[in-house]
């Protein structure tokens, strides 16, 4: 009996993980694009301000 409630603890375990790296690649590439898009918008203004 013990067994078994040690491989459920330790799939639903490895599931959390997983969904812990799929949050973490999510917010890292979200970032990641956020960042770049502040950087355009700075060369954007830079290109376009009054000299």
């Amino acid at each position: 009996m013990s067994g078994r409630s040690e491989a459920d603890a330790a799939a639903k375990h490895a599931k959390w993980l997983e969904n812990g790296v799929a949050l973490r690649a999510f917010f890292y590439i979200f970032g990641t694009h956020v960042f770049a898009g502040f950087v355009w918008l700075l060369f954007y203004l830079g290109q376009h301000a009054q000299k």
